[in-house]
């Protein structure tokens, strides 16, 4: 069992009351469906983004009232709301977002607007290194520091604080060499033999080009030459080595099938007519494409393919036991990988003599950090984590401290994402431990320390820690609860750190590393909306009586309960893609919170769950779904459902559930597969057949539809519709590229078929998977306040 905080948990058994006193807070302010779904400004714009600046400003970004634009602003002092608005024409001078700062902390690299400049820590000088170059990314400093090197599509360039010239370093080209010999030909070679002045032709052409390289190779002034790679791959990605000497870069076949697209139609256009736009491809339709890792020496132009056959584990196939099932040919050969360049998957140290790479299995069963031996072009493997479900992609961060011979990196392996550091050959060590989740990590510019967002307090309880390379530990840094996300000060001293609660946006302010009070520097709330009280949810623990930890949720409850009285129920399912909602942040629903403001004041009580697969609990709960999607989870709301019967007077013949997405997921598989629990409920742009989702999300839990049918046929509510009994409202953009709204209209004509009564599908020409339009959101959740008015009251 993890620590919480006392002043979050209610008891398992008896509901919480507010003790009587002069200090009882005011009652919530009655919520209108109109209001709750306006346009979010009435709240007040949130910080979007927030940096500091070379000596310390502190800039952020915050949309305008009533428009689109975004504006920048610097904070003046430390006292709240004391920024100003910079002036367009002052936007030149200032730093970016994206700064690289060197490792002696004098100079850093800026990447805004598409251009790279330079800024001198000590005087302040910006200096522009690139105007209007197409594509710029990776910059990054040379290992002595004297130049800045950067990426400009496939090509490496260098620029030279000296002689303020940028020149390319390397040169790739998905194309057949020009200059390279023919392929062998017996006619060919009959006419050379033959025909004296053919072959002296050949020479002298041949001389000539031996020449022209030479002359390239030894003039200091000409760019290297490019490498060619052929005309049978695409390059995904290159990382170059600070010293300059090396390039590792990733490849793929170019003839890879790509699978059939979707049509995704739209009817309400500026022309008038109907359009169709090009859409993704199903699962398992287009696997991804097997990479190769390859070792470009810059020095000599040699390129080594580095093979994947020193992974453990790389040539065990752990679905091997569904493929015979299926009668499918067994995979021969080590599985296919990918490395992920374009993502941080390959980091060279500081001084350019050391490289790992993270390798993951297609099947994302397994992922490997390995380093690189040069010399030899082989991979020496330095960690693997497996899981029989999936590996967990948010724990993919690692790197070297600058002591160029320490790998660092993020790993599930004791069940919850932790820290670890491993020197040479020597074991590796874990900094960090517990039933808790270590992510987005920074380290001092020393590497002494590192930070990090952390849950250690309970699952939605979020802070930035800090650790010791040396000793480990994590100590808290800040007490703010909602934590979302932070960056250190140039002189190492603050963090400015972004952080929300229910009703508060995302809001700065700056914290000492050593620990202590925040300085809070905004809050943009609208007048209107801090004036509002409203119903705080309770973090609450449901148990499991199906032998899961305990399942946190929100609860929306009035203060006082009637004594007696039976409140019906309605119960909130998050979307996924790996996400938690029961946290101390704003929630990304807070629209969905308001209207549980309005269901409370109408008499409803309603529980906000964090099912199984929810993000922040460890790897066997995301994972518990693995090849039975909708089955763990709706056995946490249905134990949601009796508790709330058992201990705050809910209504247990009245129970209605809604969610968009993955929740509209959980609420089809919820009426269909419990109807005896669930009565009524709203699906929003749910997946009603995985088989018509994406590869990259869907594979994870359920392989492939060819591999794996049968966890497609038990995960899929299609499968399930002669179960309804319950009313059902369904809600679909027809735009949506991200679930198809065609999703929707096959459940549709399959509830037809079965001659179902009590549903009812609504659409919208003009919206996609989020909607935007107020106008939108009011009708939808129109729709399923009178549903849950009309069938559980």
């Amino acid at each position: 069992m993890r620590p919480v905080l006392p002043l979050l948990v209610l008891s398992l058994f008896a509901p919480v009351l507010p003790a009587a006193s002069a200090d009882t807070p005011a009652p919530p302010t009655p919520i209108t469906l109109d209001q709750a779904m306006a346009d979010p400004d009435w709240i007040g714009t949130p910080v979007e983004a927030a940096w500091w600046g070379w000596n310390g400003q502190i800039y952020y970004k915050q949309k305008r009232l009533g428009s689109p634009l975004r504006d920048t602003f610097q904070v003046t002092g430390n006292k709240l709301n004391s920024a100003k608005k910079i002036d367009d024409a002052q936007l030149a001078n200032l730093d970016g977002q994206q700064t690289v700062v060197n490792r002696a902390g004098t100079r850093a690299i800026l990447l805004r607007n598409g251009d790279l400049f330079e800024r001198d820590l000590k005087s302040g000088v910006l200096t522009q290194i690139t105007r209007g170059v197409s594509a710029i990314s990776d910059p990054q400093y040379s290992s002595d520091g004297s130049a800045v090197q950067y990426r400009s599509g496939s090509d490496w360039f260098s620029w030279n604080r000296v002689d303020r010239l940028s020149a390319p370093v390397a040169l790739l080209r998905a194309a057949k060499d020009p200059d390279a010999k023919p392929e062998a030909d017996a006619q060919r070679e009959l006419q050379l033999r033959l025909i004296v002045n053919l072959a002296r032709q050949k020479a002298d052409r041949e001389t000539s080009l031996d020449r022209r390289h030479e002359e390239r190779r030894l003039d200091p002034t000409r760019a290297p030459e490019p490498i060619y790679l052929g005309e049978k791959v695409t390059i995904s990605g290159s990382v170059l080595s600070p010293n300059g000497r090396w390039l590792l870069f990733v490849t793929q076949d170019k003839s890879a099938d790509k699978g059939k697209l979707g049509k995704l139609a739209r009817y309400v256009t500026e022309t008038g007519y109907p359009e169709a736009d090009d859409e993704r491809t199903r699962v398992g339709r287009n696997m991804p494409v097997a990479q190769s890792l390859k070792l470009a020496d810059l020095r000599t132009g040699s390129v080594r393919d580095i093979a994947f056959d020193t992974l453990p584990g790389i040539a065990i196939d752990p679905l091997a036991a569904l493929r015979a099932e299926q009668k499918l040919p067994a995979l021969k050969g080590n599985r296919p990988v990918r490395i992920d360049a374009l993502r941080d998957g390959i980091a060279w140290s500081d001084d350019g003599n050391r490289a790992a790479v993270r390798v993951r299995a297609i099947d994302n069963k397994d992922r490997w950090i390995a380093t690189v031996d040069l010399a030899n072009s082989t991979l020496v493997p330095e960690h693997r984590i497996s899981d029989a479900a999936w590996v967990n992609r948010r724990a993919d961060q690692f790197g070297w401290l600058p002591d160029n011979a320490t790998l660092w990196y993020l790993s599930e392996e004791t069940g919850y994402a932790h820290l670890y550091a491993k020197t040479g050959e020597a074991p590796a060590r874990a900094l960090t431990h517990g039933n808790w989740e270590v992510s987005d990590v920074e380290w001092s510019r020393d590497g002494k320390h590192a930070y990090f967002v952390c849950n250690p307090q309970a699952p939605g309880t979020y802070e930035v820690c800090a650790s010791s390379a040396k000793d480990g530990g994590a100590r808290e840094v800040t007490s703010l609860k909602g934590v979302e996300n932070y960056s250190l000060s140039p002189d190492g001293g603050k963090l400015l750190v972004r952080y929300s609660a229910s009703y508060l946006p995302a809001q700065l302010a700056t914290v000492p590393v050593s620990g202590g009070k925040a300085t809070v520097l905004t809050d943009t709330r609208s007048d209107a909306f801090k004036a509002r009280n409203w119903t705080l949810p309770q973090l609450v623990q449901v148990p499991s009586t199906h032998g899961a930890a305990p399942i946190w949720a929100k609860l929306y409850r009035p203060a006082q309960l009637e004594a007696g009285k039976r409140y019906p129920i309605v119960m909130f399912a998050h979307g996924a893609g790996y996400l938690q909602n029961v946290t101390e942040r704003y929630p990304v629903y807070f629209r969905e919170q308001m209207f549980h403001n309005l269901l409370v004041q109408q008499g409803f009580i309603v529980l906000d769950v964090d099912y199984r697969a929810s993000l922040g609990y460890g790897s066997a709960w995301r994972t518990a779904i693995y090849r039975q999607m909708g089955h763990p989870e709706l056995e946490d709301f249905i134990d949601g459902a009796n508790w709330l019967a058992a201990q705050h007077q809910g209504d247990i013949s009245n129970v209605g559930i809604y969610g968009g997405s993955y929740g509209g997921f959980m609420t089809l598989m919820a009426l269909m597969r419990a109807p005896e629990v669930f009565k009524s409920g709203a699906a929003l742009r749910p997946v009603t057949d995985w088989t018509t989702y994406n590869h990259e999300y869907t594979a994870n839990i359920l392989n492939t539809p060819e591999v794996d049918p049968e966890a497609y046929r038990i995960s899929s509510p299609i499968e399930y519709a002669d179960k309804l009994t319950g009313n059902l409202l369904i809600a679909h953009g027809m735009i949506d590229d991200n679930v198809f709204y065609q999703d929707s209209v096959r459940l549709s004509q399959r509830l037809i078929e079965l001659k179902k009564s009590k549903w009812e599908m609504a659409s919208y020409p003009m919206e996609r998977h989020g909607f935007v339009q107020p106008e939108a959101w009011y009708d939808q959740y129109r729709r399923i306040n009178e549903l849950f008015l009309r069938t559980l009251k």
